[in-house]
């Protein structure tokens, strides 16, 4: 069995490469990576192994980067050291989702899920047991914004979209006003909710309801026209067009 751990921290790979290798004795640990571009670059050029360990967030941002650009054709075991996260929608094979520091116990429960769905499984698969797991029990409800002397809540509802504006997050409302952020755009996208909002790129967190029409473009993409003003296109990656798709489907 072949396996590609993606995690940033070397001891945390090791010690997770030391647990694998005492539970499944024919696992083959045929690369570690660190970084969400390490990732990228090695999927373009190698096949799918028979598993990945990936951790969420990476030296260089967040795994769910990684399908934006690739697609990793194999079931992918998620790991972190939170409890929980909010989980976008992206195109994955998720099977199980565990926690740090890792165990026998756990490492053994896990592979027993990769037993069972190896028979089972399906490219673009993902199991509803680890979604409902990466699901945050509470979504965040507004954001805070500071602006010519007073702070002001802008409710989830109100907002369009949240990008990147002169290298500084912010969010963009209903209403076409613009506010500054003091979260990072990888802190915003945790707490947003996977069914409302979705990332149509790295500089792009876009809600539902601001979405005016999707339109097939070159090169198998897709195209998001919103209701509001955007300065830029909005443009699906083609190896993200089926999850992007089947998210606006789930309504």
């Amino acid at each position: 069995m072949q396996i590609v751990i993606i995690e940033d921290e070397i001891k945390t790979a090791k010690a997770l490469a030391r647990l694998i290798n005492i539970v499944e004795k024919d696992a083959e640990i045929i690369a570690t990576l660190q970084s969400v571009q390490s990732a990228i670059s090695y999927f373009l050029l190698h096949k799918a192994p028979d598993i990945v360990f990936m951790d969420i967030q990476l030296s260089d941002g967040l795994c769910f980067d990684i399908f934006e650009e690739v697609k990793i054709e194999c079931p992918i075991v998620f790991c972190t050291a939170y409890e929980e996260y909010a989980l976008q929608g992206f195109n994955a094979n998720g099977i199980d989702y565990i926690l740090k520091p890792f165990t026998l116990e756990t490492l053994k429960n896990t592979f027993k899920k990769i037993r069972l769905f190896s028979t089972h499984f399906q490219e673009g698969s993902i199991s509803s047991d680890v979604t409902q797991k990466l699901l945050p029990v509470k979504d965040k409800k507004s954001f805070l914004v500071f602006q010519r002397n007073k702070y002001q809540a802008i409710p989830i509802e109100k907002i369009a979209y949240f990008f990147i504006k002169n290298e500084l997050p912010a969010l963009f409302t209903f209403s076409g006003e613009a506010y500054f952020l003091q979260q990072s755009l990888k802190d915003i996208y945790s707490l947003l909710s996977p069914q409302q909002f979705y990332r149509i790129t790295r500089k792009y967190l876009v809600n539902f309801d601001a979405i005016k029409e999707v339109e097939h473009f070159f090169s198998r993409k897709l195209l998001v026209h919103l209701k509001v003003h955007v300065a830029e296109s909005l443009l699906i990656n083609k190896n993200n067009t089926t999850a992007f798709l089947e998210w606006m489907d789930q309504r």
